[in-house]
Parts: C-alpha cells; sequence; structure tokens
C-alpha cells in the first residue's frame, strides 16, 4: 500500500468535526495525517485529537518552527504526542518564516540554517533519553532530561529547500519535508539530499475542482502570497523558475498585489498546484511518487463546491485510491 497523506484541519470545518473524516481516512485510503503551523491551529493539538480518533493513522508536523519554541518544549510536545501514539508519530521541524518568526511571535530570525541544525541535534539526544549539556551555536542547554522519553524512537524529519538544508536533512535527520514544487522537481531535491534511504514527504496543494479558473485564481494568490517570500523565491530560482516568477515578484515589492496575481501565467500555476477532477488529480499526485516522493501529503485548496460530508469523501477517496 502506498503512503499518502492529508493536511488538516481543513479550511472552513471547526477542528472536533474533523473526527468522522479522520476515522474514516484509512477506508479512504490515506494512511498519514499531518499538520501546518502557520496562523490557525498549532501542530500538535489536532493530531492529539486524532491519536485517539483513528489509532491506525501516522501523526507528522509539517512543520514545527524551531524559532517560536523553546528547544525543551519542542521535545516535551513530541515527547508526550509519541506517548499517545507509540510508534506513530513523526516530528517535521524547519526554520519557518521572517514573518512567522518576527512579525507574529516579536522574535529574532537569525541564522535559520543553524538555529534549524541545532534544534535538530539537541531534540534527536533529548528524544532519546540521553541528559543534555550543550552549548552550540545558536543557544545552550543545561542539564536537561525528558522525565519520560519516548519508548520507541521519534523519527525527526526536516523542512528543506535549498542545498544546504537538503543536505542537512539527509545527512542527520531521518527525511526531507518539501514543499511548493513541480514533480519534474523533485529529483534536483533528490540529488541534493543525498540519501537514497531517507523518507522524502511532499506537501502538494491540491484543488479538486472542475472550474480551472477558480482552481488558478485561489492557486495565483496562493504562490503569490509564499513565493515572494525569500527563502521560497531562492529556492524556484535555485529550480530554474526565476525569469518566469520575476514579475510577479517585482509587482509585488512594489505594492500592487493585483498585478502581481495577474503575472503569473497558467503553465506556471499548473505546474505547482494540482487541480482538476478527482482523476486527474489523482493522476498528478502519482507523479509526483513515480519522480520519488514517499509520501505525498495533500493540502486542500477551496472549490466553488461547498461538498457535504458524504461528497468530501468520495472525493478523497477517489484522489486515494491506488491507479
Amino acid at each position: 500500500m502506498r503512503s499518502l497523506g492529508l493536511t488538516v484541519p481543513l479550511a472552513g470545518m471547526p477542528l472536533l468535526e474533523h473526527r468522522d473524516l479522520v476515522r474514516a481516512l484509512p477506508d479512504l485510503g490515506y494512511t498519514d495525517l499531518w499538520t501546518a503551523e502557520v496562523a490557525g491551529a498549532d501542530a500538535f493539538t489536532p493530531l492529539a485529537l486524532a491519536a485517539v480518533w483513528e489509532p491506525s493513522l501516522r501523526l507528522g508536523t509539517a512543520i514545527v518552527p524551531v524559532f517560536t519554541r523553546g528547544p525543551a518544549l519542542i521535545a516535551m510536545s513530541a515527547a508526550t504526542l509519541a506517548a499517545a501514539a507509540p510508534g506513530r508519530f513523526v516530528l517535521g521541524l524547519g526554520a519557518s518564516s521572517p514573518t512567522i518568526v518576527s512579525e507574529w511571535n516579536g522574535l529574532d530570525f537569525d541564522r535559520p540554517y543553524r538555529r534549524t541544525r541545532d534544534v535538530l541535534r539537541f531534540v534527536r539526544r533529548a528524544l532519546s533519553g540521553e541528559r543534555v549539556d550543550a552549548s552550540l551555536d545558536t543557544f545552550a542547554v543545561h542539564r536537561f532530561r525528558l522525565e519520560n522519553p519516548p519508548a520507541t524512537p521519534v523519527p525527526v524529519m526536516l523542512a528543506a529547500l535549498r542545498p544546504q538544508m537538503l543536505r542537512l536533512a539527509g545527512r542527520e535527520a531521518d527525511g526531507a519535508i518539501l514543499n511548493w514544487l513541480a514533480p519534474e522537481d523533485v529529483a534536483r531535491c533528490l540529488e541534493a539530499i543525498g540519501n537514497p534511504g531517507g523518507e522524502v514527504v511532499a506537501r502538494i496543494f491540491v484543488c479538486p475542482t472542475g472550474d480551472r479558473d477558480h482552481a488558478r485564481r485561489v492557486a495565483r494568490m496562493m504562490i503569490a502570497a509564499y513565493l515572494t517570500v525569500p527563502a521560497y523565491a531562492a529556492f524556484h530560482d535555485w529550480l530554474g523558475r526565476g525569469d518566469r516568477l520575476r514579475p510577479m515578484q517585482e509587482a509585488w515589492r512594489s505594492g500592487d498585489r493585483k498585478a502581481a496575481v495577474a503575472a503569473l501565467p497558467d503553465d506556471l500555476v499548473d505546474e505547482l498546484v494540482v487541480h482538476g477532477s478527482p482523476d486527474e488529480c489523482r493522476d498528478r499526485i502519482n507523479a509526483y511518487i513515480e519522480a520519488g516522493i514517499g509520501t505525498p501529503v495533500l493540502a486542500l485548496l477551496p472549490t466553488p463546491e461547498v461538498p457535504s460530508a458524504e461528497l468530501l469523501g468520495e472525493v478523497l477517496r477517489r484522489i486515494g485510491q491506488d491507479s
């Protein structure tokens, strides 16, 4: 059975109303449930609920920012969730962005590569049950030991975009988490990771609707919001899309959001956001798997339809079924 994940919470659905959907996911073809942490739910709480609702799903964070919690608190939260879902929890760490770290949390977004590396190293040691007493480049920890370290090892994965972070994921983490890429980009990322045995998870934005104008309109807004962030802009410059994205980025910097969104051509939008009928979406997701992604994780975008729970389940089933 292939691995396939869903990002929760879904937009517009209260957290407690996810219970029946989460319970149904294994029968719909899904093995994983992953959370993102931006400005909605935190990364851990939805997974704590899901650990009780459905005991067969693997649970992962994609991602927990390394700046917005102290290193010991990250280890404690991970150990707690691992106790609630023994052998089923994956901790995904990442640098996040200046907007989330500095503008929303009032913290310095300083030396993100080194901070990510240091938190990764500390958390792996702490989750093993070791007493950690170390001075790292970006913080120091003195005599910390988890009171209840996980009985089953917790995989720690790293969100990575560019070569330096991708190599770190391949060298020191249990896998890499990718975001905002096309199937055609996977090979280059895998080459940079350089670890054929490590798992690769990819978060894939999916708008399952036949209304292509709607799908592209929503996708353009998402792309403009994300790919103007410096790290994502540099990632796509490395992937070879710099010239195609530059008109959008220049308009965004000038403050003309409408022009920025309009500057994105259809073919670029179609590369980065999966849309169409559920069957078309499934075929495109299979292209990521064929390119080397071990676990595609769907992030559903709103559609013009307002689906019932039954219709949403059918859409997810058709996307999730093996072709």
